[in-house]
């Protein structure tokens, strides 16, 4: 088993601004963006840097000129090979003539530049060289809505959030609604998180409980690569630690010519972790099923034996024989269900483990 840590990272990295409340919500947010989105090619020679109002924008053949975002801007500099830093020195006019004597102005290949018609208007949000395939949030998110239905996020993380500012007397205050934080569910400029689970897919393996989930990431500006990492997990915590994952499964692609076929893969990914959990929780429930129509013994010291012999006290037996009178008969299914009832009495959380785990054993008398 292995504690998975990707989704708290993003948790605390990320701001209200770049947080979703609910996957439709996101869902809608990316298809704006892809709806809004713009692929605009054009040889080097065709780029140059204006100044308008003080600020560099990009200029782009006859489609007019745009301003740039932080991300853009630095992918920029590394077209131009210079550090930003050094750049944001410099007036925009003197900047202007930099990138002029720095961009590359020769050879046939394209310059991809994306840019996006979002307020206060139409901004680059990505350069890239004509390598660069560009894989949109919008279409991975369209393929887990139709394959992974009944997944969710998980419950909203607990994280402290910033002093609230302190209201000038002489202006009438008015709060700003509250952002969710902590939602599993990300996109910022640059990239896309999202930590997905479904709680009613707890199944058994290997005689303990798990559920399936997975983390799916992606930029369609050059970040990250786009993959995905599916598991079956015991807990996950107010943190979003996945605890005690097995059966962990990671993809993940460069955005290069052939990273269409990367979303055929974790297309297929999803729907085998869809798959399993159907098998899985179908047959748990043939097990559950049998386990209520299964006799553990005809009389109670015949069903008394056969606990002790699997490991269970005397004691607890007879407190669980007792309980299980009172349902009518010694099944299977009773017998598991008054001890599972007797461990969480426990002050000791190994004992209930224990305890538990013992009990869980005795479905596959049933099976």
């Amino acid at each position: 088993m292995q504690n998975l840590m990707a989704a708290s990272k993003e948790l605390f990295r990320r701001g209200p601004d770049e947080c979703f409340a609910t996957f439709d919500d996101l869902c809608r947010h990316c298809a704006e963006v892809k709806e809004k989105s713009v692929d605009r090619w054009h040889q080097p020679s065709k780029i140059r840097l204006d100044v308008e109002s003080g600020r560099l924008r990009l200029a782009l053949g006859n489609e007019g000129s745009f301003r740039m975002n932080n991300w853009s801007f630095s992918q920029l500099c590394g077209l131009a090979g210079i550090h930003r830093d050094t750049v944001n020195k410099l007036s925009a006019g003197t900047a202007s003539q930099v990138f002029t004597e720095t961009l590359p102005q020769t050879g046939n290949r394209h310059i991809q530049v994306l840019t996006t018609a979002v307020e206060p208007g139409e901004t680059v949000r990505a350069i890239h060289g004509a390598g660069y395939t560009r894989l949109y949030d919008a279409d991975l998110l369209s393929m887990v809505r139709e394959f992974a239905t009944d997944f969710q996020p998980p419950q909203q993380a607990k994280i402290a959030d910033a002093p609230e500012a302190v209201p000038d007397e002489d202006v009438p205050f008015v709060p700003d609604p509250p952002k969710p934080r902590g939602t599993g569910l990300y996109r910022g400029e640059q990239d896309m998180f999202v930590f997905l689970i479904d709680p009613a897919g707890w199944t058994e393996i290997n005689g303990e409980a798990f559920a399936p989930g997975f983390f799916l990431w992606n930029s369609e500006v050059g970040k990250r690569s786009v993959g995905i990492q599916t598991f079956w997990f015991q807990a996950v915590c107010q943190n979003h630690i996945v605890w005690d994952a097995v059966e962990v499964v990671e993809f993940s692609r460069k955005h290069t010519a052939k990273v269409h076929e990367a979303f055929s893969e974790i297309r297929g990914i999803v729907e085998r972790l869809v798959a399993k959990r159907d098998e899985r929780r179908d047959g748990f429930v043939k097990v559950i099923r049998k386990a209520t129509e299964t006799k553990l013994g005809d009389d109670a010291d015949s069903v008394l034996k056969i606990l002790s012999d699997r490991g269970i006290t005397r004691a607890l037996a007879k407190e669980a024989l007792e309980i299980a009178r009172h349902a009518g008969r010694f099944t299977v299914f009773s017998l598991v269900d008054a001890l599972t009832r007797l461990s969480s009495r426990s002050k000791f959380a190994g004992e209930r483990t224990d305890a538990d785990a013992k009990a869980s054993a005795l479905l596959a008398l049933a099976a």
